[in-house]
């Protein structure tokens, strides 16, 4: 700093003017009459030029006695000042004076190891909140007033590049406001929450995804300073709630029909409606298969929740997938004669063997398939069996396919097919047999049980063709 500009500097120019103008005074009053009156005048100068001398001395060493007590530890206060306003809050004042400027140096010191701690205090709360919300799974936005986005965690960041790409409708609630700084599903719940100034939650529907979003507004006072949202995918959930409730639906209709038909037959037996043995037996008969259907819907249903729940056990050993297929063929070879059906089986390879693998639930799998084809082709078309050893990438494996010449699925009922109790049109279903629904769904558990896979492809009117793949070496 320049000694001039500075507090000391001035006062001490002030006193030397002060002194130069009283000596420059007395002077010009005194002098004249010095050479008039006093005999040795030159004596009388030289004394008002020592005076002078002396003066100026005097104010000089009074300037730098200030400059060394004031000005030094005031100048160090104020680099201090500037290297906390930096952020370096370690800054601490050595001055040992008992005087005013020491109780203020202590007092600084003080203030700094206080702004230190707090500085630190609310880093490590910043740090605290900034591991919770890198440690959420959930999307958490913060807004400011204005709808910019002020706080963002991983997932929030990934739902806002996302839904900031997408094109959404302009004559959505909120005509806009904010779009640039926020996704647009959330600009109506944003406004209605400033508005209001409290919680809100919606569910936002985006592309084929269902997401939970609560928002809640940020008080700074009495004034409303922001909004947090809190975004969830609940779209898995959304869908499990609706196969739970297809699910109860579909097993109420599936047993509703067969416990209508009992409870009709006993009544007329009850009622004694049978005019003759023969109705009777008609009437028991009936019922007879009835309670049969309901207890094949019972099983299928006990043995895929044992399936998906990971609970059946699979009795894995050796066998030959040529055995099985032949005999699967010879089991629907008399049902293909009575329904004028050609049935064909293919042995493509002579290596067919499974080093581990359940043949019983294989069976399951072929005879579900095999029953499916029986029941949606008409007579007179063929259905073929066909099994072959292939390569992939992760070893050999068998290769099973089912095709029928039936009439076929439609295309947008294809994905469902392994569903429970799909049925893609019932009309197609030939009356003498009627399935349970869930039998394609126990086909595909019972095959990526195996470490398998299997696939469906079918034209309307041109057939279905049902293709699994077992791993021949091993499944671990």
């Amino acid at each position: 700093m320049n000694f001039l500009r500075s507090l000391v500097g001035k006062l001490w120019i002030t006193i030397t003017c002060l002194v130069a103008c009283v000596l420059l005074t007395l002077g010009l009053f005194l002098l004249p009459y010095i050479d008039t009156v006093f005999a040795n005048s030159g004596d009388i100068k030289r004394l008002f030029t020592y005076v002078a001398i002396i003066g100026f001395s005097m104010t000089t060493f009074f300037g730098l006695f200030l400059l060394t007590k004031i000005t030094q530890p005031m100048q160090k206060l104020i680099q201090a000042a500037n290297d906390i306003r930096k952020g370096r809050y370690d800054i601490r004042l050595n001055l040992v004076t008992s005087d005013e400027i020491g109780e203020l140096a202590n007092t600084f010191n003080h203030m700094a190891a206080e702004l230190e701690k707090t500085i630190r205090s609310l880093n490590d709360e910043k740090e605290h909140l900034s591991s919770v919300l890198r440690s959420m799974s959930d999307a958490v936005i913060t807004f400011d007033n204005n709808g910019d986005v002020i706080l963002v965690n991983p997932p929030g960041q990934e739902v806002m590049e996302t839904w900031q790409g997408l094109k959404w409708d302009e004559d959505v609630e909120g005509g806009g406001w904010a779009a640039e700084v926020m996704p647009e599903p959330l600009i109506a719940l944003f406004y209605k929450t400033m508005n209001e100034g409290k919680d809100q939650s919606a569910d936002l529907h985006v592309k084929q995804d269902v997401w939970e979003a609560s928002m809640a507004p940020l008080y700074s006072g009495n004034v409303i300073r922001g909004a947090v949202v809190v975004l969830r995918n609940i779209t898995e959930q959304v869908k499990l709630e609706k196969m739970r409730t297809d699910f109860i639906a579909n097993v109420s209709h599936e047993i509703r029909t067969p416990l209508s038909m009992m409870q009709g037959y006993s009544e007329a037996l009850l009622d004694g409606m049978a005019a003759s043995p023969e109705e009777s037996q008609e009437l028991i008969q009936v019922i007879h298969e009835e309670s049969l259907r309901m207890g094949r819907l019972v099983k299928d249903l006990l043995d895929l929740t044992r399936m998906e729940a990971g609970h059946a056990e699979l009795m894995l050993r050796g066998m030959d997938a040529g055995e099985l297929c032949e005999r699967v063929y010879r089991k629907f070879a008399v049902r293909a004669k009575e329904q004028n059906i050609e049935l064909q089986l293919q042995r493509l390879a002579s290596n067919l063997t499974l080093e581990l693998a359940d043949e019983d639930k294989l069976e399951q799998v072929l005879t579900n398939l095999l029953d499916n084809a029986f029941r949606h082709t008409p007579s007179g078309k063929k259905i073929s069996i066909t099994v072959d050893r292939i390569k992939l990438q992760s070893g050999a494996a068998v290769k099973f396919v089912v095709s029928d010449q039936g009439a076929g699925i439609p295309p947008e009922d294809v994905p469902f097919v392994f569903d429970r109790f799909y049925k893609a049109d019932k009309a197609r279903v030939r009356g003498e047999s009627v399935g349970t629904g869930i039998g394609l769904a126990i086909v595909k558990n019972i095959v990526e049980s195996h470490k398998g896979s299997i696939t469906v492809d079918s034209n309307v009117g041109e057939g279905t063709e049902f293709t699994f793949v077992i791993p021949a070496e091993s499944v671990k």
